[in-house]
């Protein structure tokens, strides 16, 4: 069984997880008083991780054939925009 008093908890919090992960008991105390609260960590199945690929979206993210067209309507608003006085 592991004891350890509010500050040493903070302090070293991921030991204590891994501790408790192990199966330990972990009790955490306030003050040093009678006051105790204990908890059981239960392992969490993680999730796989999966490689972020570069690339990994290419041919599957499809652009209207007229989206660059957009671009050239603001452009000419900005320019026009530009030449006209205050």
């Amino acid at each position: 069984m592991t004891t350890a008093n509010v500050h040493q908890a903070k302090t070293n919090l991921s030991k204590l997880l891994d501790a408790a992960a192990r199966g330990e008991k972990v009790v955490i105390t306030r003050r040093g008083q009678g006051q105790v609260s204990s908890f059981v960590l239960t392992p969490v199945k993680q999730a796989a991780k999966k490689s972020k690929i570069f690339g990994a979206y290419k041919d599957k993210i499809i652009l209207a054939p007229d989206y660059d067209d957009a671009d050239a309507e603001i452009l000419e608003m900005f320019e026009e925009s530009i030449n006209k006085p205050i």
